[in-house]
């Protein structure tokens, strides 16, 4: 579809203007004076933005807004009007309006407002486009993402869910470790039984191992009755034992002993039970360094660790977040009945340069409060910024950095990450280290300043 635009307005001199004014940046401009007239040509052509009056006779802007968005809701509708109340904005915005502008206005002000609403137009495309991609090609629907990291542990999830081969999770916190033990579960014989996840750090050390293993009445201080325990409430279906690291060394050799055996005694009892279950770990820490510290068992670590899927933290795959930006979006408009269309080119750009500590977890919180305080259809970087840390230098303005300052900054960072890059035979891992910024701060920079 290319850069067609529909407009529609009662005042034909107005409709002229406005099309002269897209006709000098490239647009091709179809104009109707009727209302009906111009949403029935919009059935039967390819446009890629309509621009309607919201003052017209027999069908108002209103009316001309809801009927093209019934027919393409990701079609872009700007509004022009001489009336800019504050509620009939309000029912614009709710009704799907992109962007409002007043009478009378400049040319550079509606040329910058198509360009933004086709902008956002692409980027919500690509997310749909993107997220298709993904349910094409992946049963594992919570698992979000299209880089190729993502798709060898799709991969690898598929080949080793029919297997009970105990598997060791390892990543930052945030990165969604739990997701990938159940769609491990949910992809093996055992999706019909119970998938029970521990975190390890959050069990009181006091009840660790009745938590684990459950007690009989009487068995301490405070069992009142006997308790069935994590593990055997797990039995027949998969074990999750999240923040692995943390447990306590004489828990670990219970544990251990229960992986050998197959069958554990709950605290205060004397007879012991057979449990049939499937491990699935996970650990934030790195449990090889751990064993020379003398805090993780050895033994356990390779009854824990038959195969390891690595997850890599959000900074290093930075072509998910607008689709994870989508998900999270979506999931908070169908819960709360909103409109939110989605972020901003600029502040998308942000997301994506950004470093993100928390990593999934911390993206998801940030998109939920914005879209929680945000009245706007596309959330900006005056929103953002109460979130997370905002370079400023990342969010100028296109046209306030034509000055010769910019130039020269320009420059000197081309030839700065030309020069750092050549040193390391473009090593991107050892620039990024050398110049005290994250990996995805380089590849934005080769994009940017166009290094090869």
């Amino acid at each position: 579809m290319g850069n067609k635009i529909l407009v529609i307005d009662n005042d034909e001199a107005l409709c002229k203007l406005i099309r002269t004014i897209l006709n000098d940046e490239g647009y091709e401009t179809k104009y109707f004076t009727n209302p009906y007239e111009g949403v029935a040509d919009f059935k039967l052509d390819n446009y890629s933005s309509v621009i309607t009056d919201i003052k017209m006779p027999g069908m108002d802007g209103i009316d001309v807004l809801e009927q093209i968005k019934r027919m393409n809701p990701l079609i872009p509708v700007v509004i022009i009007t001489a009336h800019a109340t504050v509620d009939i904005t309000i029912q614009a915005l709710r009704k799907g309006a992109d962007d409002i502008i007043t009478k009378p206005f400049e040319a550079p002000l509606l040329i910058y407002r198509v360009k933004n609403a086709l902008k956002n137009k692409a980027l919500r495309e690509e997310n749909r486009q993107l997220k298709q991609e993904l349910i094409n090609k992946s049963q594992f629907e919570n698992i979000i993402g299209i880089t190729n990291a993502i798709k060898k542990i799709l991969d690898t999830i598929e080949k080793i869910a029919p297997y009970d081969i105990p598997v060791l999770i390892v990543g930052e916190s945030g990165t969604g470790k739990e997701l990938i033990a159940k769609a491990i579960h949910n992809n093996s014989p055992r999706k019909n039984k119970p998938f029970i996840a521990i975190n390890c750090g959050s069990l009181p050390s006091t009840l660790i191992e009745s938590e684990l293993f459950g007690h009989k009445k009487g068995a301490f201080t405070g069992a009142s009755e006997d308790k069935v325990g994590l593990i055997e409430s797990a039995n027949g279906g998969t074990l999750f034992l999240d923040e692995v690291g943390t447990l306590p060394i004489d828990v670990q050799k219970v544990l251990l002993r229960f992986l050998q055996e197959k069958e554990l005694r709950r605290v205060g009892e004397t007879k012991t039970i057979n449990i049939d279950v499937r491990i699935i770990s996970a650990t934030n820490v790195d449990l090889k360094s751990a064993i020379k510290n003398g805090i993780f068992r050895e033994d356990l670590y390779y009854r824990l660790n038959g195969i390891t899927i690595f997850v890599p933290p959000l900074r290093e795959r930075t072509d998910d977040i607008p689709l994870l930006t989508a998900h999270f979006i979506s999931i908070q408009n169908r819960r709360f009945n909103l409109n939110c269309a989605g972020f901003t080119q600029e502040v998308m750009e942000i997301l994506k340069t950004y470093n993100w500590p928390g990593n999934i977890r911390q993206l998801k919180n940030v998109v939920e409060a914005a879209m929680a305080i945000s009245s706007n259809r596309y959330i900006d970087v005056d929103i953002l910024k109460q979130f997370i840390e905002v370079d400023s230098i990342e969010v100028l303005n296109k046209n306030e950095t034509s000055g010769d300052y910019y130039k020269n900054l320009e420059n000197f960072e081309r030839n700065y990450f030309k020069n750092l890059l050549d040193k390391n035979k473009w090593d991107i891992e050892l620039s990024a280290k050398e110049a005290g910024v994250n990996i995805s701060t380089i590849y934005r920079k080769i994009k940017k300043l166009n290094l090869s």
